[in-house]
């Protein structure tokens, strides 16, 4: 059996707990909500520091175009 299992996870804890100490741990944790926090509240800031979209537009509508002239037989280049 290659996993972890409760004594091993217990022994883990214990040897994290001589190292770091408990004030330390407990310290990290403390550091690490505010950073937490910290983040939430820099997301929320840039959600309303967005500008508004601009309105849409409506492109105005084509000039009609001119009717073409009927050239006469006898105007017509030769």
């Amino acid at each position: 059996m290659m996993g972890l299992s409760l004594p091993h996870l217990l022994i883990v804890a214990l040897v994290v707990l001589v190292l770091f100490g408990r004030g330390r741990i407990s310290e990290m944790m403390g550091d690490f909500g505010k950073g937490i926090k910290s983040f939430k509240q820099g997301m929320a800031d840039d959600d309303s520091a967005r500008p508004a979209p601009p309105p849409a537009q409506i492109p105005p509508a084509a000039a009609p175009a001119e009717p073409v002239a009927q050239q006469s037989s006898d105007q017509l280049p030769r």
